[in-house]
């Protein structure tokens, strides 16, 4: 069998963005992949096997986990033949394939020799090699390879699975709810090369006016640190202040420096200057700050003509040990009892760790604050205020890193103290503390406790599953609560038992790790979650929060509140590792910000709290948020106002102000000037244009006799000077007219990289349909997007938008823009995109559609001489700024 039977067919109608999606199914799979992203909730299974059934040959499912690979095969039953019994032509065995064959990665994993994770150790059969599977996949001619939750790719699976792509040469289809954009330049090519550039997104506006998520926001809670915690805080920073006071005063590093090569003879040693710019400055900066004068030359090396050395702080400190300690071993040699002594002490006070030097952005300031204590009253606060506004109609899921069941006791009593964060202790925070009286219960791999109230309700749920003889054991401390004893028979159904109990109010707040309920876990009558989690990745922090957003048919006025803890470092200037964790989140979220007029965006000032500047704060701000998450019905309301003013999903470019003014300045400067010189030109040019002609007005000056004659006489003057020069005044005026605006500066950017990518092939949309949309002025951040086009044409004009106007790093090729009026001479440089660099007559046609739209420029080679001293001028002018970031976000807009 090769072909699917003709009855097997979707029994129910297609959604908008469904059908909109299927529609253009032929396109996106135009190079042999197809690649969709949607959010929880949106039918990706589903559209997974309607497109399986489309292609009609057979086919490769590849899932996550044994539980989503059976759910594949009972929705494609379901949904599609009308069946519960599983036809024999589906197969859930890779070493025996069938016209649908279903199996994990895992699965496909150990093929090549690796055990297994999830298979029965009691069940296991001989195991055949990747070769063999390749065999039999050809035999049964699978053409077809559809990967769910495509970002689960790990290295070792994106081997065997290369390997079976490469060989069977099928077309994919490659379905996630959220790409991985956090990993590795390398990891993401390998993502990319795998599964094909992503050709859709499934929005989370267009689901809410399908109505299948429902309306939520994401709210934030902030903690301060223990007294303990706080004290190991000032202790770290005042540990960071003594190594930079030390340094300040080291004259064995300072003698070090001095008789570096590079500082001594720098004109010999311009590539390795190159190569380690930042090395090179954080010498300069440090001997600077040592009242050591610096060398004439070495300003010429970087092109500093204005000799500007910034102050030795932190950031250069960083830099400094870094050469130092481990980029140049060689050159320091003499010094190695006092670098090793150096390091030995940094990696001590944990400033120093796997190769990477960092003071106040490292692993152990991070794990104080990510696991402060303080967040433990913070849950137990929202608990509280949740339950209070919600009473029994809270479902509430707080989700942890881990279990801590050090902190149960077989006592009478559990007076532990509770002095880490994890499933035990916050169960604990909310059973000790639990005034009004809320069902709490644990729900993990290896440990489950329920209220004793729903006893009965388990068992009889258990007795339906055909599961008998359940072991309780009451806490010794509290009768209130039973913990179950988990046995082989009960192990793989206790997850669903103790789900259907929450999902009916017997317990109303459910504390588990995120390994068991952050993915593929579902109970849509949750209304309330807490991430107690610390994992700042993107992928899963969007599953977890995929939780509570789903939409409840038995309540179709649900809504969910999605809670965020930051532990606020008071030493910091920028609120800490953990703000700043949770705003790098905020980077993958869309929903409604709180702006007096509702949008829709992806970002952390979306919550609109302004900057807390001092711990005294936050108290008023905590009681600001609580006053927002208690107003549901007010965000159902600000959801449907925000959505109707748009139709689309766009991904936009954010340039922060300061970049953008600062190319503003430079060119409105320099036309202001010309203008002016211009000016004077014109008025100078009247009098050496008539300059004997007015000498013969004055010699006869008797016989002008009328004022007709003087105005005509001076019209042939001013006539005379505007042919010689006037050109250049009105080219001059049109500059003017163009950067006086600095959103149609990068307007005109964009068209021009538009363009390029049309002739490069890159976007292949008709240009007629698509758009360049800019906007912004000098005082505020712009803003650029591509209307019209994929969501790959515009995911590409993005990022190759942000290569030209980013800090330039190491590009093949310069674009040299350059002006010149009479003896003044300006100029400015962009890197060419690798878009455009592949070779000369590439980058030669962009610097021709920048000419015509934008300046006069020309290509420079940087892999010589001329072009590597340009780029160590560009490269350290980068280096000095440090703050400024382009941003992509996602705006729901018409």
């Amino acid at each position: 069998m090769t072909i699917f039977p003709a009855e097997a067919k979707f029994k129910y109608s297609w959604r908008a963005y469904q059908k909109n999606f299927l529609d253009n199914m032929e396109e996106y799979l135009q190079n042999g992949h197809l690649h969709v992203t949607a959010p929880p909730g949106s039918g990706k299974t589903v559209l997974g096997l309607e497109v399986m059934l489309r292609l009609n040959k057979p086919s490769l499912i590849v899932a996550p986990t044994l539980a989503v690979k059976n759910q594949w095969i009972q929705r494609f039953c379901e949904l599609f033949l009308d069946t519960e019994v599983v036809p024999d032509w589906i197969s859930g065995d890779i070493k025996n394939p069938g016209l649908i064959t279903v199996t994990t990665y895992q699965g496909i994993h150990a093929a090549s020799g690796y055990v297994d994770e999830e298979e029965d150790t009691n069940k296991k059969s001989s195991r055949v090699s990747l070769a063999d599977i390749i065999r039999k996949l050809k035999k049964q001619n699978v053409e077809t390879f559809i990967f769910d939750e495509a970002h689960h790719l790990k290295s070792a699976w994106w081997r065997s699975l290369m390997e079976l792509k490469s060989k069977i040469e099928p077309t994919i289809v490659s379905l996630t709810a959220t790409p991985p954009f956090d990993v590795s330049g390398s990891e993401w090519q390998k993502y990319i090369q795998l599964n094909g550039p992503i050709d859709a997104e499934i929005s989370v506006p267009e689901l809410m006016i399908e109505g299948d998520l429902c309306p939520h926001q994401d709210l934030v809670y902030f903690t301060l640190p223990s007294y303990e915690e706080q004290q190991k805080i000032e202790y770290y920073h005042a540990q960071a202040a003594a190594f930079l006071n030390e340094i300040s005063t080291d004259d064995i590093l300072l003698n070090a420096l001095e008789q570096h090569p590079v500082y001594l003879n720098p004109l010999e040693h311009l590539d390795w200057i190159y190569e380690n710019v930042s090395s090179y400055t954080s010498g300069l900066v440090y001997m600077h700050f040592r009242q050591k004068e610096i060398p004439e030359i070495h300003f010429e090396v970087i092109g500093d003509h204005q000799k500007y050395i910034p102050e030795f702080d932190f950031f250069w400190l960083e830099e400094l040990l870094d050469f130092y300690l481990i980029v140049d071993e060689i050159h320091f040699k003499k010094e190695e009892e006092h670098r090793t002594a150096l390091g030995n002490r940094l990696k001590r006070q944990g400033f120093f760790e796997k190769k990477t030097i960092s003071f106040f952005n490292n692993k152990h300031l991070g794990q104080i604050l990510n696991s402060s204590i303080g967040k433990l009253q913070g849950i137990k606060d929202i608990a509280d205020f949740e339950f209070s506004i919600l009473k029994e109609d809270l479902r509430m899921v707080i989700l942890t890193d881990f279990i801590k069941k050090e902190y149960l006791s077989s006592g009478q009593q559990n007076n532990l103290t509770l002095d880490k964060i994890g499933a035990v202790p916050i169960f604990e925070k909310l059973r000790r503390e639990n005034a009004q009286n809320k069902k709490i219960g644990i729900l993990t791999g290896s440990l489950v406790i329920i209220p004793a109230s729903v006893k009965d309700q388990l068992n009889a749920l258990c007795f339906k599953k055909g599961i008998s003889g359940i072991s309780f054991s009451q806490l010794t401390y509290d009768s209130g609560y039973v913990q179950i004893s988990l046995s082989e028979q009960i192990k793989h159904d206790i997850v669903h038992i103790v789900t259907e109990i929450f999902q009916s109010g017997g317990i109303q707040i459910l504390i588990g790790t995120k390994s068991l309920l952050g993915e593929g876990w579902d109970a849509p009558k949750m209304n309330t979650l807490i991430l107690a989690s610390f994992v700042s990745s993107f992928v899963l922090s969007n599953q977890m929060r995929g939780r509570v957003i789903r939409v409840d048919k038995d309540n179709p006025c649900k809504s969910g509140n999605i809670w965020h803890l930051i532990c606020f470092d008071p030493q910091s200037e920028d609120g800490g590792q953990d703000l700043n964790i949770v705003k790098k989140r905020f980077k993958t979220f869309v929903g409604i910000s709180n702006k007096e007029e509702a949008t829709i965006e992806n970002n952390f000032e979306r919550l609109h709290l302004g900057i807390i500047e001092k711990p005294e704060n936050i108290s008023a701000v905590n009681k600001e948020i609580f006053s927002r998450a208690g107003n549901r019905k007010g965000q159902s309301s600000r959801w449907k106002e925000a959505l109707e003013k748009g139709n689309v999903l766009i991904e936009e470019i954010k340039v922060p102000s300061t970049d953008m003014t600062e190319m503003h300045d430079m060119k409105m400067n320099y036309v202001k000037t010309m203008i002016g010189d211009l000016s004077g030109v014109l008025i100078s040019s009247v009098l050496l244009f008539g300059k004997d002609l007015l000498m013969g007005i004055l010699e006869n000056a008797d016989s002008i006799d009328s004022r007709k004659g003087l105005l005509l006489i001076t019209f042939i003057l001013g006539v005379g000077g505007i042919i010689r020069y006037g050109r250049k005044f009105y080219r001059a005026l049109r500059q003017y007219q163009k950067y006086k605006n600095v959103g149609r500066q990068i307007g005109l950017i964009g068209e021009t990289v538009l363009e390029c990518l049309v002739h490069e092939r890159i976007i292949t949309t008709d240009p007629e349909k698509m758009k360049v949309v800019s906007s912004g002025n000098k005082d505020k951040d712009v803003f650029c997007y591509l209307e019209g086009g994929s969501y790959y044409e515009k995911s590409q004009f993005i990022q190759v938008l942000q290569e030209v106007i980013s800090k330039v790093d190491n590009p093949r090729y310069l674009l040299k823009q350059k002006t010149i009026f009479f003896f003044t001479k300006k100029e400015m440089y962009y890197p060419i995109p690798e878009a455009f660099a592949k070779n000369k007559k590439s980058a030669d046609f962009f610097a021709k559609t920048w000419s015509e739209k934008i300046e006069k420029s020309e290509v420079l080679f940087t892999r010589t001489i001329e072009g590597r001293r340009i780029l160590l001028k560009l490269r350290f002018q980068a280096l000095l700024k440090t703050d400024a970031r382009i941003e992509h976000l996602h705006k729901w807009t018409r």
